[in-house]
């Protein structure tokens, strides 16, 4: 019997997933443990493991389609055997069907080698089922026609051939006797890109669809109808036309959410950046004291970027304007540090959050931050760690930016940007002991800090103090830690 295969549960506060990458597909073997898919969480993806031995069956739904937690995303069972309903029994099946009026079609009723009819069209158009043995293959889908005509197929294969824009003459039925039966009209409309909404309602009045669309995810938009309806479509371009190839990446997964989260971010807020620059000299001193303790110590792996964590957790409950988030018409003010800090991903920025940083350590904070980076780049993190931050850091000065304008990371009101060691010319103090003539410049490193603010809810002279503060912070980081 043919095994479900469900979307997995990742974390308290994930309710849908989307499926970025289909490992296996329908009519591969696949052994239970085996990597099946790959999914995404709003910034974390993940890998989905079969939990059952045999033949996938079908998808249920597909590449970049967002799916609710626990429902089930692909069916694994024996070669040949019909795919079951999501959440139901076998296709071919003998389970009752719910009571319905006279004369009224049943979508949810079975037959003999029907596929039960899905929730709409769009989750349809995502079941790949396994042809049995000995079917022939399905013919690639073409403009619908209008029900009644042409071979002979079920009703419900006629009802969904006018729901996905399928003309079903030209399909070899897998049904009794080669009869079209709705698997037959599924899989036709799998083999071509997916529609839009307006696209497939032309498509039903007759529209060619083409080989690929340029809409979102690769669909097909009423604007390819039109070209592919145009004379001369589905050309090759002549040599010297000036055409070049380019390659198409579709925006999709984590990087459509940080585009869609990075607009509305300037969307909603008023953003203020301000720069500033902190004396480094004692933080790599420290550091390079840190990095040649002792090994028992367990301090030799603490980085600069971890010490400015450091320092902006323990400056930050000094000024709790912008120790906050906003929450519709209120500002909350909180009073622990829940740090977050951006990771850099081959999938894209992901924020991880170090909750209550201003109760660590530095050694503590260090490998609070070493384990949750290590957590996201390896795409393993749980999605409740990158919730709940009150204050971000992101860091750039390893790529030699000196100062940048980080986006806020909504609903907080600032986030600080780190910029790379930069020589800076600084007097003489006077005052020091044996000190040059106070006119004579030196030169000291100095490290970038760039803040932005939400301008509506955060002041600039509370946010120039913390900056300040927190360069004073930074220039005598073997005082605060010794706090």
């Amino acid at each position: 019997m043919a095994t479900e295969i469900v979307m997995p549960r990742q974390g308290q506060s994930v309710e849908a997933c989307t499926i970025v990458r289909w490992l296996k597909q329908p009519g591969d073997a696949v052994t239970a443990g085996e990597l099946l898919c790959e999914i995404e969480t709003d910034k974390a993806a993940f890998e989905v493991e079969s939990t059952a031995a045999g033949t996938v069956l079908a998808h249920f739904a597909g590449e970049g389609e967002e799916v609710p937690v626990l429902t089930p995303i692909a069916a694994v069972g024996d070669p040949g055997e019909e795919p079951p309903v999501p959440g139901g029994t076998a296709a071919g099946g003998s389970a009752p069907a719910p009571a319905a009026k006279a004369n009224e079609p049943q979508s949810g009723a079975t037959g003999s080698g029907e596929l039960p009819a899905a929730a709409g069209a769009e989750s349809a158009a995502h079941v790949h089922p396994v042809p049995a043995a000995g079917v022939p293959a399905v013919a690639a889908a073409a403009p619908a026609r209008a029900p009644g005509r042409g071979p002979a197929a079920s009703p419900r294969a006629r009802r969904r051939a006018a729901e996905l824009g399928v003309d079903y003459s030209g399909l070899a039925g897998s049904g009794p006797s080669g009869r079209i039966i709705e698997r037959d009209v599924v899989a036709a409309a799998q083999a071509r890109p997916a529609l839009t909404a307006a696209a497939r309602a032309a498509a039903v009045e007759g529209a060619p669809v083409p080989v690929a669309g340029t809409g979102i995810g690769g669909r097909v938009t009423l604007a390819d109808l039109a070209s592919a309806a145009a004379p001369g479509a589905g050309e090759p371009a002549a040599a010297g036309d000036g055409a070049e190839p380019v390659d198409v990446v579709p925006i999709s997964g984590v990087r459509k959410l940080i585009s869609e989260r990075m607009q509305q971010s300037l969307s909603d807020t008023a953003q203020l950046t301000m720069h500033a620059a902190a004396d480094a000299e004692a933080l790599l001193a420290y550091r390079a004291r840190l990095k040649a303790s002792p090994e028992h110590l367990g301090l030799a792996g603490v980085t600069i970027n971890d010490l400015v964590l450091y320092a902006v957790a323990r400056t930050l409950p000094q000024f709790p304007e912008l120790n906050a988030a906003v929450a519709g018409d209120r500002i909350e003010r909180h009073r622990a540090v829940h740090l977050a800090f951006a990771v850099d991903t081959e999938r894209g920025l992901v924020v991880p959050v170090i909750t209550g940083a201003d109760r660590l350590s530095i050694a503590g904070l260090a490998a609070r931050a070493h384990e949750l980076a290590a957590a996201t780049q390896a795409g393993s993190i749980s999605p409740d760690l990158l919730h709940g931050g009150t204050f971000t850091v992101t860091n750039l000065g390893a790529l030699g930016v000196e100062s940048f304008t980080p986006i806020l990371n909504l609903p907080q009101v600032a986030i600080l940007g780190v910029g790379a060691l930069a020589l800076k010319p600084v007097l003489a103090d006077p005052a020091a002991p044996g000190a040059p003539d106070p006119a004579q410049v030196g030169w000291r490193r100095h490290l970038g800090l760039s803040l932005t603010i939400d301008h509506r809810v955060v002041d600039g002279a509370p946010a120039a103090r913390f900056l300040q503060a927190l360069g004073a912070a930074i220039a005598d980081i073997d005082l605060l830690a010794a706090l």
